[in-house]
């Protein structure tokens, strides 16, 4: 059996890797990059490196080939204008995939996916129809919010800024990359998960109550502040976000508000085998590889 993961330089994409390691041969292991330079560390452990880019499709046909299950890691594609990119690059995959008689396609969608309102998931229905249109066996990780996103802000927080918002009650399901990557090599190396579609989250909270945590774990008070839009959007501007990032924060932000990242589920628990990482658990882990990072 011959496993691909896409993106396996990316943030996600190298975490699934490195669990795989854990469990299968090298040898059994195929990574797709767009730049094969990046994973010459891989290629030294044995595992074979692809070049593979999304937006060319003849380089994915020969990166898929004779591959049997396939982790398609959805495009992190941010730049303005960016679903119709994500959209034309993900169908790019899924079409070489089916060109490639692949036998198997795990992708890392986005929560209910097929009827949320969150400005993110229509590119990923539409990834999901064309996947199951190719009659290939897969199976949807429905990724619920990385608290990695979370980042800048907890940087901040530990800096002594107000954590801002215009979330208001809207409640995620936050979740390390590493709980989510985890689950993702589960699927791609176990047995029964053709056909599944699985809602991965962690504890809904708003973000005051994530902000709670995060005052315990740092052992300090978090000045808090939920504003307003236009409010949000000066002052994003003023700490120095790109004008043309904006529009997405915003949009992320009022998502959030609206519920659209509200989904309780026990999938991932299960795929697991195991609790989720607990929230203050998780947050300890990004505050302490921030403050190593900045020693």
């Amino acid at each position: 059996m011959k496993i691909l993961v896409t993106g396996a330089t990316g943030k996600l994409g190298s975490k699934v890797v490195e669990t795989l390691l854990k469990t299968i041969p090298a040898d059994q292991l195929a990574v797709s990059v767009r730049n094969p330079d990046k994973a010459e560390e891989l290629k030294a452990r044995g595992v074979e490196v692809r070049q593979g880019d999304f937006d060319k499709p003849d380089t994915l046909d020969v990166a898929f080939s004779g591959i049997d299950r396939l982790l398609l890691i959805s495009s992190s594609e941010v730049r303005l204008g960016g679903d119709e990119i994500r959209m034309r690059q993900h169908m790019n995959a899924v079409a070489a995939a089916e060109r490639a008689k692949v036998k198997f396609i795990a992708f890392t969608s986005a929560n209910k996916a097929n009827d949320s309102n969150f400005f993110l998931a229509p590119v990923y229905k539409a990834t999901e129809a064309a996947i199951v249109k190719t009659g290939i066996p897969y199976s949807f990780l429905r990724n619920n919010w990385y608290l990695e996103n979370e980042i800048g802000s907890i940087q901040g927080a530990m800096a002594g800024a107000p954590w801002v918002t215009v979330t208001g009650d809207g409640k995620v399901g936050w979740v390390l990359r590493q709980d989510l990557a985890e689950a993702a090599a589960v699927v791609l190396t176990g047995s029964g998960h053709e056909n599944t579609t699985y809602e991965l989250s962690g504890k809904l909270m708003t973000h005051r109550e994530l902000v709670s945590v995060l005052e315990t774990a740092l052992g300090k008070k978090i000045s808090f502040q939920q504003v307003d839009d236009e409010t949000y959007a000066q002052l994003m501007k003023d700490a120095g976000i790109p004008k043309d990032f904006l529009p997405l924060l915003i949009k992320i932000q009022k998502g959030i508000r609206e519920g659209g990242l509200a989904i309780e589920s026990d999938d991932l628990e299960k795929l697991l085998g195991r609790p989720v990482t607990p929230i203050k658990e998780a947050l300890i882990q990004i505050v302490n590889q921030i403050s190593h990072s900045e020693d």
